[in-house]
């Protein structure tokens, strides 16, 4: 019998390695899944590059696991706002590596990892210093430049249902990144608010198939974002 359900967050975070390149699901407090992002701090492994929509906030998931000095790197399209200061910090003392990528940019990167496409070109970015080094085509009357594809080891997200099999659905906003980060990484765990049995969700709202899941953990009383 095929089952994804792993029954806590240590066994859903068994076996990261340190060095690994981790996608991080949720825009903002939107989808982000912070009691993965818990057990990854309490699973320990470090000299992660983590790859996400925003550097953290407060001091509590992304900005918590940096500050528990486990990130080498940070690929991401927001690093800074108000309360970005576990980011501003050890950026500034040159404890952590950023790069900068446009947020469409960063979306397309990881849906061409999870679709085993060798790059694509953008007129994003031509002409700033985001765009050096990077090859420059001319098309159509307009200068590109070339994006390479964004693969993972692990991706952590958040859904909202899922079955044994690994099937998800999302709430509303919540789903932004989940969907193209879950097929981009040799690993995908999700944590979900609600199990059910196999044919409760309907197939036709099913955004994530199982075939890209390979953990996932209930979170008791989680909220549904």
């Amino acid at each position: 019998m095929i089952s994804k359900i792993v029954p806590d967050l240590e066994a859903a975070m068994a076996g990261i390695q340190d060095g690994a390149v981790v996608l991080i699901g949720g825009f903002g407090g939107a989808g982000q899944p912070n009691e993965l992002i818990q057990g990854l701090i309490a699973q320990g492994a470090r000299e992660l590059t983590i790859v996400c929509n925003n550097a953290g906030a407060g001091d509590t998931g992304i900005a918590a696991l940096l500050a528990a000095g486990q990130v080498r790197k940070v690929v991401c399209s927001f690093p800074r706002q108000a309360d970005s200061y576990v980011f501003d910090g050890l950026y500034r003392a040159g404890k952590l590596e950023l790069e900068l990528v446009p947020q469409g940019t960063l979306a397309e990167r990881i849906r061409a990892g999870g679709a085993g496409i060798g790059g694509f070109f953008t007129r994003t970015a031509v002409g700033t210093q985001l765009a050096e080094g990077k090859e420059v085509r001319h098309i159509d009357g307009d200068d590109y430049i070339l994006e390479a594809p964004i693969k993972a080891d692990v991706a952590i997200i958040k859904a909202h249902r899922a079955d044994r099999w690994g099937n998800l659905i999302y709430n509303k906003t919540a789903r932004n990144f989940g969907p193209v980060m879950a097929t981009a990484a040799k690993l995908t765990i999700a944590q979900v608010n609600e199990i059910v049995e196999l044919g409760e969700l309907d197939p036709e709202a099913i955004v994530t198939p199982g075939v890209y899941v390979k953990r996932v953990v209930k979170i008791a009383g989680g909220a549904k974002q």
